[in-house]
């Protein structure tokens, strides 16, 4: 009999969408393995910030995507980080519970919830009581240390509250997945046993990156050397380093020259800056979908990967789109002080201490001094990081170790 398995991740997304793709890539996988899948996801994209579904009269729609069935929930529309995010994040959740009750699909074996934000773990326990399944709790970014970490006192009334559904749902959650390296060191602070943490980070479809194609496919005009930044355009990434480092290397490389593919708030202002600057080295492209992203990477040169100096990365990373750059066999800068480094691990690049231009351009210009084999064993060391540490069907081997777990306890 096949295993029903249904996965509550307000952000999920299918690869015609632009952003991480770990829920259906691991769908896929178990599908393959001969899973039912189910996936409860909102349809308002969390980037984009639009509707990317049409309804009828109802307020959700279901899909059957490479065999797995994307339960698409209307929700709360926002444009901006405010209250009205918190009221999506809240409609996402309630229709999600009443839908999953009422629609005439494989009921669960196993239910996961994952921490995009803590509402849908919640109510993903609650169907787990229900219909007595095992729930397991995927915790993507630690709520609400983050807030804390960024500077949102620990008084506040929603990061009290957020803090109390925290440690009730690390309490009842039967298995915990992490993304982050160090996320089990936090979690077991709250008084929680180590046996229950299961690290499962983020991966990569290596079918999406074709090595050949890639490197086949490279324009035949080299007279540009292209530094590229794909994903979210966010305050987190601090991107102004980089123009700021565009602006010097301006000075005596002319044919060195900076893409950025991608939205976010901070998208606006970093254009701004470079009208100001006149700075015609630089290029703004909008986001592209998870399938098309390897046409960006046969185009580029050397991937720039940059977050803030923060204490919030104190428990590590687990970035959908490192792990993208990785498998494209590019080579890669990375900049950022947390606990893990990827790209150093691989030897699939340079590490450059964040929120420093000066650094950074003498990083790039290092790169593009470079030969092309030079950047291309670099760039190969990661491929095959990635394929050792990071494939899909290598995670999914974690996740299900975990189901069968479950299936002993129950003999």
């Amino acid at each position: 009999m096949n295993k029903n398995i249904w996965i509550f991740n307000h952000y999920a997304i299918t690869p015609d969408l632009p952003g991480g793709t770990r829920h259906y890539d691991f769908g896929r996988e178990l599908v393959k393995r001969g899973y039912n899948v189910t996936i409860f996801a909102s349809s308002f994209h969390y980037s984009l910030l639009k509707e990317t579904k049409k309804y009828n009269n109802q307020n959700y729609i279901i899909e059957n995507y490479d065999g797995i069935k994307f339960v698409w929930i209307k929700t709360f529309t926002y444009h901006r980080n405010d209250w009205r995010r918190v009221l999506n994040m809240l409609s996402y959740s309630i229709r999600a519970y009443k839908v999953a009750q009422k629609i005439d699909i494989e009921k669960p074996d196993i239910i996961i919830g994952s921490s995009v934000h803590l509402f849908a773990v919640f109510i993903a326990y609650l169907l787990s009581k229900k219909y007595k399944t095992p729930f397991i709790m995927e915790v993507r970014d630690l709520w609400p240390q983050t807030l804390i970490d960024m500077g949102v006192s620990k008084w506040h009334p929603f990061v009290i509250l957020l803090g109390l559904l925290e440690r009730f749902l690390y309490k009842r959650a039967d298995k915990i997945i992490v993304l982050l390296p160090k996320a089990n060191e936090y979690i077991e602070k709250l008084g929680i046993s180590s046996e229950k943490i299961v690290w499962i980070p983020n991966g990569v479809n290596l079918e999406r990156f074709n090595i050949d194609m890639i490197y086949n496919n490279q324009e035949k005009d080299e007279s540009d050397f292209i530094v590229t930044y794909t994903g979210t355009i966010g305050k987190a990434n601090n991107l102004n380093i980089v123009i700021d480092a565009a602006k010097i290397i301006k000075e005596n490389y002319h044919n060195i020259k900076f893409l950025f593919v991608g939205d976010g708030p901070e998208k606006g202002n970093l254009i701004e800056l470079i009208e100001k600057e006149n700075l015609s080295n630089v290029e703004f492209k909008d986001p592209i979908p998870k399938n098309k992203i390897v046409e960006v990477f046969i185009k580029t040169h050397v991937l720039f990967f940059h977050l803030q100096d923060a204490p919030v990365f104190k428990y590590g990373i687990s970035s959908n789109k490192l792990f993208d750059y990785l498998a494209s066999g590019k080579p890669i800068i990375f900049s950022s002080n947390a606990v893990n480094n990827p790209v150093k691990e691989a030897n699939a690049g340079v590490t450059v201490p964040p929120d420093n231009p000066y650094i950074l351009a003498d990083a790039i210009i290092r790169l593009y001094k470079m030969s092309p084999e030079e950047r291309r064993k670099m760039g190969m060391n990661g491929r095959k990081y990635v394929e050792k540490y990071h494939s899909i069907p290598v995670l999914v081997d974690r996740l299900e170790t975990i189901f069968r777990e479950y299936e002993k306890s129950k003999n």
